[in-house]
């Protein structure tokens, strides 16, 4: 798949297979997520992988979006070290986190966004359950399995979003 065509054809995927994320794929979509780009090449994102079910169900009772975890095989937290990027980091991680989703789709894989900063409940409940520490943030989860829904892609261009030199 393409770059373009993986951009526009990528959808939210919420249900998932049974059939386990590979380590190969894992792997890349890892590695997908740190070849995002960062302010000032600081590169302050860590990622913890989550494949134990009884961590998704806690993670479910603190994130009122994340019901598709309990039929996801795996989720990646994209968190952000504090201390690498003092502005940017949210920035930084948003951008490792949309990699991590468009990897997902080039492999035939299906994930979703699952926000976690700026939340003001989810930020300190996500940070406690994974035993993150203090100076580092959770910014988001990406849910990731084997598509068990497929979805056309969607035209999303909007002409009138667009504006030429000034508004």
């Amino acid at each position: 798949m393409d770059t373009l065509e993986a951009l526009f054809t990528r959808r939210s995927i919420r249900k998932y297979t049974a059939e386990p994320v590979s380590e190969e794929m894992l792997q890349t979509l890892l590695r997908a997520g740190m070849y995002a780009p960062s302010a000032n090449n600081r590169q302050p994102w860590h990622f913890v992988v989550i494949r134990q079910r009884a961590v998704m169900e806690q993670i479910i009772t603190v994130h009122p979006h994340a019901k598709m975890l309990r039929q996801a095989p795996l989720a990646i937290a994209v968190c952000a070290d504090t201390t690498r990027s003092e502005r940017y980091w949210a920035l930084d991680c948003a951008a490792a986190t949309q990699n991590i989703l468009l990897a997902a789709h080039a492999l035939g894989l299906g994930a979703v966004w699952l926000a976690v900063y700026p939340n003001p409940t989810r930020v300190p409940a996500v940070s406690k359950l994974l035993h993150l520490p203090e100076h580092v943030t959770p910014v988001s989860m990406v849910a990731v399995g084997h598509p068990a829904e497929q979805k056309g892609a969607v035209e999303r261009f909007r002409a009138e979003a667009v504006h030429y030199e000034t508004w």
